[in-house]
């Protein structure tokens, strides 16, 4: 894939897991627009390829929808962020962020899971208080590891079961 297509191939993924390809965004028209977009930021820079892609490599870790879900809308937002900054008044610049907000509108928890990570990043474990409150939960997360680890055996075992293959 080259870099010019990375714009397109990232939404693609992000329209297709949130559910809008093929209802009222057709991915087609959004290609010129984004064939402009590519042109206000010269995208075709020689530098444009040193370190491979930002984004895309990022999608290969997550695999479960819901997983993906998450990153997609994080990388959502951080190209509406990028296009705030440019000039809104080009009408492809527009069309694409109106359709990166839909999107967005329509994914409400992915940014707090988001922040939720994030947040749990920034704890300080070194720090003897914090080291109190998690001894305290403890026990309650790993009762959740285990709900959460026989509910997914459960789940493979039912679905061996049924499948005849």
């Amino acid at each position: 894939m080259t870099c010019q297509t990375y714009s397109l191939f990232v939404l693609s993924v992000i329209m297709i897991y949130f559910g809008r390809f093929g209802n009222s965004l057709i991915l087609a028209e959004l290609q010129n627009d984004i064939d402009q977009l590519k042109a206000d930021f010269n995208s075709s820079h020689s530098d444009v390829a040193d370190g491979g892609p930002i984004f895309t490599e990022k999608l290969i870790n997550w695999t479960e929808r819901n997983e993906k879900r998450i990153i997609l809308s994080q990388i959502v937002s951080m190209y509406l962020e990028m296009l705030e900054k440019t000039d809104n008044k080009k009408a492809h610049v527009r069309h694409i962020s109106e359709e990166l907000y839909t999107l967005k509108n329509s994914l409400p928890d992915g940014l707090q899971k988001v922040k939720d990570l994030m947040d749990l990043a920034k704890l300080q474990m070194s720090d003897l208080r914090i080291q109190r409150k998690a001894v305290n939960e403890l026990f309650s997360v790993l009762q959740k590891l285990v709900e959460t680890s026989s509910s997914l055996k459960r789940k493979r075992s039912q679905s061996q079961r049924r499948c005849k293959c």
